[in-house]
């Protein structure tokens, strides 16, 4: 089978073997090219030199001509490849536009003219850091970059592909999330919880309830339920939860030696089954109970009464659940009915397709299933159990057979569970030491001494701050990944995040707080021609907003933002098939909610217009990076959504409730939506607008028209 995302590797491949039947060349002399052998790629001793391999190691910063410059060590990287370039940094950006880079960039939401107007007025020499440190101090700062980890996680509420049924418990991992960034929990601590937290010693039933919905990571991803062969299937779950891992955590694509080794890592096919063995001693429990598209059913894991957690459900009354155990009894009767009919029909000899009986029985075991799964939400009293999504230990571990060519019929050795031989030291123990594995895999993976975890984190978080990683592949560390821009900078930064406790937040502050990060977005022809990718980083990227910022942002400067945790999931409250998604779906849309994004459900291959239109990205895969378009449809949307339009009416009524001359209040709704005030052409604009504007009799349809021009803007979309 060969898996959709690694389709260009395979490509790639053909390519290279065409290239070089063109022009033979020696194996080494392909590498120095720029190639990969097979042959390179199985020597694992050469492969340990490749500079992702190896441990990073803190270089001192290099010293620099223009000493006044740089504020920090990270400036002084930098300049010191600007300076060799003869490139020289534009000037920093003005106060304005800094406030909305950090606001959107640490909040995911724009600066109130309050918060603008105080800052603006502060001119102490730490009054940047303060509203740094007030920003990521803030509950919004979880909800914003657990998004970010939730791309890398394939986060959604159902299970996509050709059944596509609702997970109604995914939301306790998305809260998880984002406690965990509000928390600072360090990094490595983050990554061995969602690995082995069921595994993990805990202080109390609430401590180790949480890491068990930690676990949801391994759990929540797509899932072809329909799947008739169950060793395919357990197989399929397999390679998914070795994909996601491996990109998200240490930035390889390890499942491509799932068939044969790895085309171009030196990762053997005997890596990948030393891993699968590790996930096949686990059974990961997704919830979804036996129907006529689901031939792989699964329970749930009961997280423990005294954690007292919070549920997506109202407690039953005695009446209500009695009314629904009746309904799950007349079902089971009805069911046993129908079977018993369709029994009797195959010994007369006749076709349980007569009449449709065939349907009808599986749809009776449908409804029982579904009602049943309702009943078993609550206890006997009606108070709603707290479930999860998740994985748990089997009672003795496995070893998998080695698949000649992936394929469960034709199984050969038996690989003991292991870790990837090239990323363990030489004397390093690569074996299993108990259980599953899951816990010595974790352990290994958030380790000081493995080469990647600490750089690929780190690379991400400077994707998301500065626009382009410092490696270009984040998801790729491997041999047809990039090499770093400025591999002595990704090194300084990872063992810096390592001796300072893991923290996310500490590694934030230290970028944002540096000089490059706070320049101005502005062109410089002679920088250009020397550099036009601007990969020495002489100007800050202009960035598009990702699709919940904007529309975030549009409920924000509308006023009707709704800033209140989203309880639970409207997930949690429909049926289990198909068409309990597609009511509640349909319900969204008619009546959208008005919480922050990262609170919609998310249905595979159906997240919501808003986010899609902008690009959202798709939840079966791992994102670390997301594509960003410009197409006709998102000026089309931002036009005619009646969404859109409702939420400038909002904002027009704002505008028109203020004191004060008509364009003085406009020029305050520009304020409000594009966080500066307007330049004297742009004033002059406005006030021809309301001049021109007619019917003139019409102030409110004025007002909207003003309100919905700036949501369609460029810079309303993007960060400067």
């Amino acid at each position: 089978m060969i898996r959709v995302q690694h389709i260009g590797i395979f490509f790639a491949v053909a390519v290279m073997f065409a290239l070089a039947a063109a022009n033979p060349q020696p194996a080494a002399q392909a590498a120095e090219a720029g190639g990969a052998s097979a042959a390179w790629a199985r020597d694992v001793a050469e492969g340990r030199r490749h500079w992702s391999l190896q441990k990073p190691v803190a270089a001192p910063a290099p010293a620099v001509k223009d000493v006044r410059w740089p504020r920090s060590e990270i400036d002084r990287f930098l300049l010191s490849s600007m300076e060799k370039a003869g490139v020289k940094p534009v000037v920093d950006a003005d106060r304005e536009a800094l406030l909305r880079r950090l606001s959107f960039d640490l909040v995911g939401l724009p600066p109130t003219p309050e918060q603008a107007e105080v800052f603006l007025a502060d001119t102490a020499p730490d009054a940047v850091e303060r509203v740094v440190n007030q920003l990521l101090a803030s509950p919004r700062f979880g909800e914003r970059w657990a998004r970010h980890w939730l791309d890398i996680a394939r986060y959604a509420d159902s299970g996509g592909k050709e059944t596509n049924v609702p997970y109604p418990h995914a939301w306790r991992y998305r809260d998880w999330v984002i406690d965990a960034f509000n928390a600072d929990m360090p990094y490595d601590a983050f990554l061995r919880a969602q690995l082995a937290g069921d595994l993990l010693d805990h202080d109390g039933p609430a401590d180790q309830a949480q890491k068990i919905i930690a676990t949801g990571f391994l759990a929540l991803g797509p899932k072809a339920l329909n799947t008739r062969d169950p060793r395919q299937f357990q197989m399929d779950l397999v390679d998914e939860q070795i994909d996601v891992t491996s990109q998200a955590m240490l930035g390889l694509t390890l499942a491509c030696a799932r068939c044969h080794d790895h085309p171009f890592d030196p990762v053997a096919q005997h890596d990948y089954y030393a891993l699968a063995g590790i996930f096949m001693s686990s059974e990961t429990l997704y919830g979804k109970g036996p129907q006529f598209q689901n031939t792989n059913p699964s329970t749930l894991i009961e997280l423990p009464r005294e954690a007292e957690l919070p549920t997506a459900l109202a407690s039953l009354s005695q009446a209500e659940r009695s009314r629904l155990a009746e309904e799950v009894a007349e079902l089971r009767a009805a069911a046993e009915q129908l079977g018993k009919a369709a029994l009797e029909a195959r010994r007369n000899g006749q076709s349980s397709n007569d009449g449709g009986l065939f349907v009808r029985v599986r749809a009776a075991q449908d409804r029982l299933a579904g009602a049943q799964s309702d009943l078993d939400q609550f206890y006997d009293d009606g108070t709603p159990r707290a479930l999860a999504m998740g994985v748990l230990d089997l009672p003795r571990p496995v070893d998998s057979p080695l698949l000649a060519r992936g394929e469960v019929d034709q199984p050969g050795e038996t690989v003991p569970r292991g870790l990837v031989e090239v990323l363990c030291g030489p004397d390093e123990p690569r074996k299993i030491s108990t259980g599953s594995g899951r816990l010595d895999l974790a352990f290994w993976i958030a380790s000081r001494d493995n080469p990647l975890t600490a750089r690929v984190l780190v690379n991400r978080v400077w994707l998301k701050l500065m626009g382009a990683g410092l490696v270009s592949t984040p998801d790729n560390f491997g041999l047809m990944g990039m090499e770093p821009s400025h591999p002595e900078l990704l090194d300084a930064l990872a063992v810096s995040l390592m001796e300072d406790g893991w923290s996310v937040k500490n590694l934030i502050r230290r970028i944002v707080l540096s000089r490059s990060y706070q320049l101005a977005s502005l062109h410089g022809e002679a920088n250009f021609a020397v550099d036009p990718d601007n990969r020495l980083r002489w100007r800050m990227d202009q960035r598009r907003l990702e699709a919940e910022v904007i529309r975030d942002a549009m409920l924000a400067v509308a006023g009707r933002l709704d800033l209140t945790p989203v309880p639970g999931s409207p997930v949690a409250r429909v049926r289990e098939d198909r068409r309990g998604l597609a009511e509640m779906l349909a319900t969204l849309r008619t009546r959208p909610d008005e919480c922050r994004s990262i609170f919609l459900p998310i249905i595979r291959d159906q997240p919501p217009e808003s986010l899609a239109v902008f690009d959202f990205p798709d939840a079966s895969l791992v994102n670390g990076q997301r594509d960003v378009s410009n197409l006709p449809a998102q000026a089309l949307f931002l036009l005619n959504s009646d969404e859109v339009v409702s939420l400038a009416s909002s904002f027009a009524q704002q505008v028109a409730s203020l004191s004060g001359p008509v364009p003085d209040r406009l020029a305050t709704a520009f304020a409000m939506a594009l966080g500066r005030r307007p330049t004297t052409a742009e004033r002059q604009a406005i006030d021809s607008f309301w001049e021109a504007f007619s019917p003139r009799d019409n102030e409110r349809l004025a007002f909207t028209a003003f309100c919905q021009a700036l949501f369609a803007t460029a810079e309303f979309r993007y960060l400067n």
